[in-house]
């Protein structure tokens, strides 16, 4: 039973969730010749205050580019 594990920053809509979902398990079914229905995703969000990118976090990042 594979399980995949990715991290995201939060925001995107449930819609693009279900459709990474559904992508991955796919890919993970045709690559691993593994059934649909063994494949485990989990998808773990975290706030842009959680990321960092160089030692700043992702928020102010985001907020320093709309100035």
């Amino acid at each position: 039973m594979p399980l995949i594990q990715a991290t995201i920053i939060e925001g995107r809509t449930q819609e693009q969730k279900d459709a990474f979902f559904k992508g991955v398990a796919d890919v993970a079914a045709q690559t691993l010749n593994a059934p649909l229905p063994s494949i485990r995703v989990v998808l773990t969000e975290v706030p842009a205050e959680h990321w960092s990118i160089g030692g700043v976090n992702k928020a102010q990042l985001d907020a320093n580019k709309a100035r």
